[in-house]
């Protein structure tokens, strides 16, 4: 049986219908798009890695400071899930209503420190009396102070030692704490301030000395799932938050998993 013209037109658009549909149920998902503290860089990295060995698609990661990230996502930039290195730049995302409802966990503590360019230590007491400014010469790098999360906690700690007066008018307030621990691994600045685990991925700087805990607001990694979160965004912040490959990772950066 000969077909007409028409009828064949038929066949052909059904076709082309046809594939077009399988060709869009097959096409892969858009990656994750996770928003991360600059601090976690490596970890992250490290599992984002992982969570693709797993057979997903491995995830576009933004790394800034969260002052930075925060304010991206409360002014409309794409994002499924944002990892804050403190808790205030979460908060301001939930007071917008930009979180996910019932999503947001504190999953994470670090350790501020004092840091120097390596061979270049010197001697610090953390006490009140303690003269800091006759310590060390030039200037001291941390996160911009009153923004950048580390630079949060690194005014609280200074004011708690009275330290703050006395360093205020030496220190450089960088973008994101990567940003600080770049600038006393050239030796520009012979002073720094980061979190533990900065120092710790770094072969050109040293510890000095590490901040007693009460001297800040305890250092809380809140994550959370932004806007309308689909079931791989909520994939992968369950993985985060209960698998043992992540924990471990987490900790091998120094890390304090704190879990539920």
């Amino acid at each position: 049986m000969r077909l007409s013209p028409s009828s064949l037109l038929r066949l052909s658009l059904a076709a082309c219908l046809l594939l077009a549909t399988k060709a869009g149920a097959e096409a892969p998902a858009q990656p994750l798009r996770v928003f991360a503290a600059a601090s976690l860089t490596n970890a992250m990295s490290d599992i984002g890695a992982q969570w693709q060995q797993a057979g997903h698609a491995a995830p576009t990661m933004a790394f800034a400071a969260s002052s930075s990230l925060s304010r991206q996502i409360d002014a409309g930039a794409p994002a499924d899930l944002f990892f804050s290195a403190d808790q205030g730049w979460m908060d301001r995302l939930q007071q917008s209503g930009k979180l996910a409802a019932g999503t947001r966990q504190d999953l994470l503590g670090n350790t501020l420190v004092l840091i120097a360019p390596k061979g270049r230590p010197f001697k610090v007491q953390m006490t009140p009396a303690f003269d800091i400014a006759k310590a060390f010469d030039g200037k001291l790098c941390t996160g911009e102070p009153g923004v950048v999360p580390v630079g949060i906690y690194a005014r609280q700690s200074l004011e708690a030692l009275g330290w703050w007066t006395a360093l205020q008018p030496r220190i450089v307030g960088t973008d994101d704490v990567r940003n600080a621990l770049a600038f006393v691994e050239s030796g520009e600045c012979p002073a720094g301030i980061v979190y533990a685990t900065d120092a710790a991925i770094s072969r050109k700087v040293e510890v000095v000395a590490t901040f007693p805990d009460d001297s800040h607001q305890p250092i809380v990694y809140p994550v959370a799932l932004i806007g309308t979160p689909g079931s791989e965004a909520r994939a992968f912040l369950q993985y985060l938050q209960t698998s043992p490959d992540a924990a471990a990772t987490f900790r091998r950066y120094g890390f304090t998993p704190l879990g539920k």
